[in-house]
């Protein structure tokens, strides 16, 4: 008798584009206020943080789609400028500076830092002047 082994391998998603690219189309998604595309960027899990604290400002795909809803509607000239991006692995900084948030002319400025993973954005954090 013959014993046969199969090896099946494990089916693992893969990231098949660059972390910045990932962030750099979620942004163009911003900027054009397009927000179902926008919401293509982020994993189901998604969560956004201020720098520095434990608890989410919003947790899971639908938390973030109702914060950025209500930020597109209430800012139509709303568009962030990067003034400087760093990739390390998964991870994208940018220096932003956003105009039009809230119908404000006043440019504010802010650090954003994206985790990548499978071709989603599965965490972001915030810090804020």
């Amino acid at each position: 008798m013959f014993a046969f082994t199969f090896i099946y391998p494990m089916l693992k998603a893969q990231q098949t584009r660059t972390p910045e690219a990932v962030v750099q189309e979620n942004l163009d998604f911003y900027n054009q206020q397009n927000l179902e595309g926008f919401m293509n960027s982020f994993s189901d899990s998604i969560a956004l943080y201020n720098f520095g604290k434990s608890e989410p400002i919003a947790e899971g795909k639908e938390a973030i789609r109702n914060l950025y809803k209500g930020l597109f509607d209430a800012s139509p000239k709303l568009h962030s400028t990067i003034l400087n991006r760093s990739v390390i692995g998964n991870k994208v900084i940018d220096h932003e500076s956003i105009v039009g948030r809230k119908g404000s002319d006043v440019p504010i400025e802010l650090v954003m830092i994206y985790e990548v993973s499978v071709d989603r954005i599965i965490r972001m954090t915030v810090i804020r002047q």
